[in-house]
């Protein structure tokens, strides 16, 4: 498999390099040459395969021969060793919980992947590999986590300052080893225009090798699609109109989903859940896409103004404004209305969801006052748990804390401070001096 630049001025590569490097030279997206579908016979028998089966059917095209089919199916197993249930609520509505790996995080599965991709690539290399990350709160935890220990690798997590929960900073600044948090005085936006303008200061790539753990790595990134397999594959036999709602901050589950949808999965919809950082929602209203800054709220991780991944999403559609019209909703919701969202499921449902579960669910309920014969799945992306303060504002009730949680909470916070590009910069270079 090949890849290509989203930009179209680089030359066409490897996924090992795509992996390696993150970013295109072009410092364009790389993408996929084709994506082959599989065969009807694999969704009709979907349900007698396990889960690694599934990943493994799925994936391997998008890799090649450049890991073996023997370490894939390793790296496959070990990237899955959690659960993807479903829980539904009534013929119209489930939740897919996707917050039961170390983490509790749905990036698990992409740093998980990832992880184990870049030191197979790294295993003959003398060079150290510097993952540099920005987060809004979940992809922090996740790859530190999922990178700890991993040989020849370095990873620099960028976080905004007061900005991610309590726990989710705990998972991000207690590891140590190979893992270090610089906490940014500024919004996760500045986090990610470091992160992005590191990978085009040829003084600082001529000296370090990067690469990027955002969904912008298509390591990162395609995992992401088969979770929807996997739900597809428990509701398929009672369910025909399957509709997904995601909350979206950097659009990389939307997107893979997507992918999923074009490897022949027989998805019928997707909504993209927003907070009020909503420029996709405006987008498909006007067909005018404006970045702006991002706004803080209580579903934190969505907190992005110009998300990376659409320009991959115009892409699976060839650009064609009215077929993604067709393929995805858009709504946005506002930190008052994802409380009572969060109220509403509970009373309803008797279920505890975390704050972007909540927008998801909300996108759900949207979706079906005009198509009330679909089943719409809302992906529960983080343990409630991890959103303490705000679930429990909401909701009068005692949430055990989960082991992976309570491994972390009373860790001792390290961090350095950082406010702008040249304190990363230098950073780096004395890091790798």
């Amino acid at each position: 498999m090949k890849y290509y630049s989203l930009n179209r001025k680089a030359p066409n590569t490897t996924f090992e390099d795509a992996v390696v490097s993150g970013l295109a030279p072009d410092k364009g997206l790389y993408f996929p040459e084709q994506i082959t579908a599989l065969p009807d016979s694999f969704f009709e028998t979907i349900e007698e395969k396990s889960n690694t089966e599934i990943a493994f059917e799925a994936i391997k095209q998008f890799i090649g021969d450049e890991i073996s089919e023997s370490d894939l199916k390793t790296i496959i197993k070990e990237t899955l060793s959690f659960d993807f249930p479903i829980v539904e609520f009534n013929k119209n509505l489930s939740s897919l919980e996707l917050f039961h790996g170390p983490t509790m995080a749905f990036k698990d599965v992409g740093a998980r992947f990832m992880a184990r991709c870049l030191a197979y690539f790294n295993k003959y290399n003398s060079r150290n590999v510097t993952v540099l990350v920005a987060t809004s709160g979940d992809t922090g935890g996740a790859v530190a986590n999922g990178f700890l220990g991993v040989r020849g690798v370095d990873v620099v997590i960028l976080y905004p300052s007061g900005k991610v929960s309590d726990i989710q900073e705990k998972q991000l600044t207690t590891l140590g080893q190979n893992i270090t948090a610089l906490e940014v005085d500024g919004v996760f936006d500045d986090c990610q225009d470091m992160v992005k303008q590191a990978f085009v200061d040829e003084e600082l790539i001529s000296n370090i090798q990067l690469t990027s753990a955002n969904s912008i790595n298509v390591a990162r990134w395609l995992p992401q699609l088969l979770y929807f397999m996997f739900a597809y594959k428990q509701l398929q036999s009672n369910y025909k109109d399957i509709v997904f709602s995601v909350p979206s901050g950097n659009f990389g589950n939307v997107c893979a989903g997507m992918v999923a949808q074009k490897l022949g999965l027989p998805i019928k919809h997707f909504i993209a859940s927003n907070n009020v950082n909503n420029v996709v929602t405006t987008y498909l209203k006007t067909n005018s896409y404006l970045p702006k800054p991002s706004v803080q709220t209580v579903s934190n991780a969505m907190d992005v103004g110009n998300p990376s991944n659409f320009v991959r999403i115009k892409e699976l559609h060839n650009g064609n404004f009215e077929d993604l019209k067709k393929n995805l909703s858009s709504y946005s919701f506002t930190d008052a209305e994802t409380r009572k969202g969060l109220s509403e499921i509970h009373k309803k449902y008797n279920y505890v969801a975390d704050p972007h579960g909540a927008v998801g669910y909300l996108g759900a309920i949207k979706h079906l006052e005009k198509h009330q014969n679909d089943h719409v799945v809302f992906l529960e992306t983080a343990h409630p748990t991890k959103f303490l303060n705000v679930v429990k504002d909401v909701i009068d009730i005692k949430v055990e804390l989960p082991k992976q949680i309570k491994s972390v909470i009373d860790k001792k916070k390290v961090s350095i401070k950082i406010s702008n590009y040249s304190d990363l910069k230098d950073y780096l270079i004395v890091k790798n001096s």
